[in-house]
């Protein structure tokens, strides 16, 4: 009876681990090929949510490796709680040693930090480019990022100030549901916030509102709207509960 229960336990344990654990640990490489004529590869990595990330910083210097991109995109949430800041450290290092330009802009988690500027100080050390509602311009593209919406800090038109149509309009934000109010065409837009779901089941999105997009079904993958196509990833970290169902941790390999 004693080996009955023992067995029962351990597979359940098993399947637990298996169905809600190994998901976040077992990193996926999406790639999206959306080519606008720039023949750059960005490499997209949205909600580390350190305090919650089972993904080493080994493993991301490795797909840096194997990806070689041209630039790193980071779609914000990288921690809520100060305690974690040296371990946010050990992931901007990790990124940044790699020597490519780094450009990132915050989420909602950032913001529920007592001390903001703690986040952004790191940012300067490791020489990451922050966009808070602001452009700027690069060698083949024009780069637009925008604050985080759902906290109320997004400033669309300043987003846009002295951005035309001369190269192609590439816009990074954390809160994907932004992008009901833009009214500027962009040539496309990468984002995260909604981790694919993280828990996929039904009813979700009812329990836990995420906005208008995730109400609509919309919450990962390349999507087309009225000013232009966008991807939402799924993220890397976890929120809430530590766990995923049936959706894995993903950094994003954009072909542009």
């Amino acid at each position: 009876m004693q080996l009955v229960i023992f067995l029962a336990v351990s597979v359940s344990l098993f399947l637990l681990y298996v169905l809600f654990i190994f998901p976040t640990q077992w990193l996926k490489i999406e790639r999206v090929h959306h080519p606008l004529g720039l023949n750059k590869r960005i490499m997209q990595i949205s909600d580390l949510h350190v305090d919650k990330l089972r993904v080493s910083a080994r493993r991301i210097r490795l797909a840096l490796e194997d990806a070689q991109p041209d630039y790193i995109f980071l779609t914000g949430d990288y921690t809520y709680d100060e305690r974690y800041l040296p371990r946010v450290a050990h992931y901007f290092k990790a990124i940044a040693d790699y020597g490519l330009p780094v450009y990132a802009v915050l989420g909602n988690h950032d913001y529920d930090l007592p001390r903001l500027q703690r986040l952004l100080d790191l940012f300067k050390v490791y020489h990451i480019h922050v966009l808070r509602n602001e452009s700027v311009q690069l060698d083949d593209f024009q780069l637009v990022g925008i604050d985080n919406d759902s906290t109320r800090h997004s400033r669309i038109e300043p987003s846009f100030e002295g951005v035309n149509g001369e190269k192609p309009i590439i816009v990074i934000t954390h809160d994907p549901n932004v992008l009901l109010r833009i009214k500027r065409p962009f040539d496309f837009l990468m984002a995260g916030h909604l981790h694919g779901k993280q828990m996929n089941v039904p009813f979700f999105f009812v329990f836990k509102p995420k906005g208008p997009l995730a109400a609509k079904g919309i919450y990962k993958g390349l999507h087309f709207g009225e000013q232009g196509p966008y991807y939402i990833s799924k993220g890397i970290g976890q929120a809430g509960i530590n766990a995923r169902f049936m959706v894995r941790s993903e950094i994003t390999i954009h072909e542009l």
